[in-house]
């Protein structure tokens, strides 16, 4: 049995839940946006389910970064750092670990 197609199968897949998992912190910074200038009404309920909903995705990740940046004030620049990791280090790091494995099976 093969085992290289279903390396590349499972590593395309968590390459795919990052960049599902990038969208929603986009969507996340948008809608706080979008609450903060008064566009959205927290006090309907589809809004705060909504924003329940991202909250509980992106806080987890987000408050170790906010620990250790400097405070900025009303600027929240822990999801940019979130977004650069993921981009220059988790995916690079995911598709160099992709080929160690591909390459060591061969």
């Amino acid at each position: 049995m093969k085992v290289g197609p279903l390396i590349s199968i499972i590593f395309n897949l968590l390459a795919e839940l990052i960049q599902l998992y990038t969208y929603v912190v986009l969507v996340s910074c948008l809608f706080s946006f979008l609450l903060a200038f008064g566009i959205l009404d927290q006090r309907n309920q589809v809004v705060w389910n909504i924003g329940n909903f991202l909250y509980r995705m992106t806080e987890p990740v987000l408050r170790p970064i906010r620990s250790v940046l400097p405070n900025f004030g009303n600027m929240d620049f822990s999801p940019l750092v979130l977004l650069l990791l993921i981009q220059y280090l988790a995916l690079p790091l995911l598709w160099q670990v992709r080929y160690m494995l591909l390459t060591a099976l061969s």
